[in-house]
């Protein structure tokens, strides 16, 4: 396992639910836990499947990682909340969550190889 890979997952994990929780804000469906958790819920399993699948782990803060990251998070969110959550996917909920995960998922990681590459970070 990679050393950095506890922090990549909490910051991919907390991106997941900073979109959810800023969502539901602005769509006045309230900020209870529960409504979070259950919003996030399909988002977060696609996620978790990305880690595993595309091995996360051994390379957690690289760019390729993160597309392939935000591609599986965003795709398998969407059919999760479809077809298990029994939730919308209008068009602009799609375009907003593809754009919003993939500024974040992707964000953090190109900050972190550009520091890394001006000698700022390990």
């Amino acid at each position: 396992m990679h050393p950095r890979t506890p922090s990549a997952a909490a910051l991919d994990t907390a991106i997941v639910v900073a979109f959810v929780a800023i969502g539901r804000r602005n769509h006045d469906e309230g900020e209870a836990l529960a409504g979070v958790a259950e919003t996030a819920a399909p988002f977060l399993i696609a996620l978790a499947v990305a880690w595993v699948v595309w091995r996360v782990w051994l390379h957690p803060d690289q760019l390729g990682t993160g597309v392939r990251v935000w591609a599986t998070t965003v795709a398998l969110g969407m059919l999760l909340r479809n077809l298990v959550f029994d939730d919308g996917t209008a068009t602009s909920f799609v375009i907003v969550a593809t754009a919003f995960l993939g500024i974040f998922l992707l964000g953090w990681r190109a900050v972190a190889n550009l520091l890394r590459r001006r000698g700022l970070a390990q």
